[in-house]
């Protein structure tokens, strides 16, 4: 195992990745529109990172797989600061001069989360897989599909938990907490697209394999 990847001891990159992360999760609570309900998606990411920072003292990654996880959080956390809900993704669009993308699609819903559950299938079978390859002795095809059933399982169950969770707030925050906008599927497509993400991020990872064998 080369140097970077030393147990006990983080590389550079990856310290400045988890205190960047940290501080821009910080930040983003900071005037945040919705005070009261932003701290509850917020709050688990930095538990997380504290979590992420030790594991990975313990048992090394790639920089490439600590990467990823980053980015994921980073779109978790602008998700968190507008609830999800109300990302205003078409304001910078304008801002910027181009077109909103909800008068291209016509959509009549904020579309940030699916992004973000997408995000999730995506960027995390990479870090999934070369944990069960690195660790777990796992050969890296089987790597793949584990990892991707991992996130379909893992997609269930937070929609499982968002529910119960929403169960115990007030119904204006639960409607705010889940992100629902009133679409009856909602749990089904961010479950769908997540799957969507995982197969896709799968198939890249094993031809890129194959072309290294």
């Amino acid at each position: 195992m080369g140097p970077l990847l030393m147990r006990g001891k983080l590389p550079r990159f990856q310290v400045q990745l988890i205190i960047g992360i940290a501080i821009f999760v910080l930040l983003c609570l900071i005037d945040t529109p919705f005070p009261s309900t932003a701290p509850l998606q917020s709050g688990p990411t930095l538990v997380f990172l504290g979590v992420l920072a030790g594991a990975l003292r313990r048992w090394p990654m790639p920089d490439s797989a600590v990467l990823l996880i980053c980015i994921f959080l980073v779109l978790h956390t602008i998700g968190a600061r507008y609830i999800y809900s109300y990302v205003p993704y078409d304001v910078w669009l304008a801002s910027v001069g181009l077109p909103e993308l909800n008068d291209i699609f016509s959509w009549e819903r904020n579309h940030y989360d699916r992004l973000v559950h997408f995000g999730f299938g995506v960027l995390m079978v990479h870090p999934l897989s070369q944990v069960l390859v690195r660790y777990w002795s796992v050969s890296p095809g089987r790597a793949l599909y584990v990892a991707v059933e991992f996130i379909v399982a893992t997609s269930a169950l937070y929609e499982i938990f968002e529910w119960l969770l929403t169960l115990t707030l007030a119904p204006e925050q639960a409607d705010a907490y889940n992100g629902q906008q009133g679409d009856m599927w909602d749990a089904q497509k961010d479950m769908a697209l997540a799957a969507v993400g995982a197969v896709l991020a799968a198939l890249f990872e094993y031809f890129r394999f194959r072309r290294k064998t």
